[in-house]
């Protein structure tokens, strides 16, 4: 099942308070960037991050999900509706996160 653009928006609303936010879409589902950063994504309509330690520490309850089949699990973000707790999630988990990969040339 793909995702929504509808829920994309959504999400993509709930994180204007971060500069620097970017999506991609890829098989129907989105990857959620922050600073450049692959923080994680949107599958079948889940606000779905990167398990990072930050991440873990701020949601210790949060389900880890699969975004498909054959992935890494995820943690699942619930509170969406809450701007300012997705702020603080995406700023604790950025210094975490691996850096961009260079395109070859």
């Amino acid at each position: 099942m793909a995702s929504s653009k509808e829920y994309l928006d959504f999400i993509l609303e709930q994180l204007s308070e971060l500069d620097d936010i970017s999506y991609r879409a890829m098989m129907g589902e989105y990857i959620i960037y922050y600073g450049g950063k692959v923080v994680g994504g949107i599958y079948d309509d889940r606000f779905l991050v990167k398990p990072t330690k930050s991440a873990v520490a701020k949601m210790p309850d949060a389900n880890l999900e699969f975004p498909y089949e054959g992935a890494k699990e995820m943690l699942l973000v619930d509170d969406v509706e809450n701007k300012e707790f997705l702020r603080e999630l995406l700023e604790a988990m950025y210094e975490e996160l691996p850096a961009p990969k260079k395109k070859k040339q």
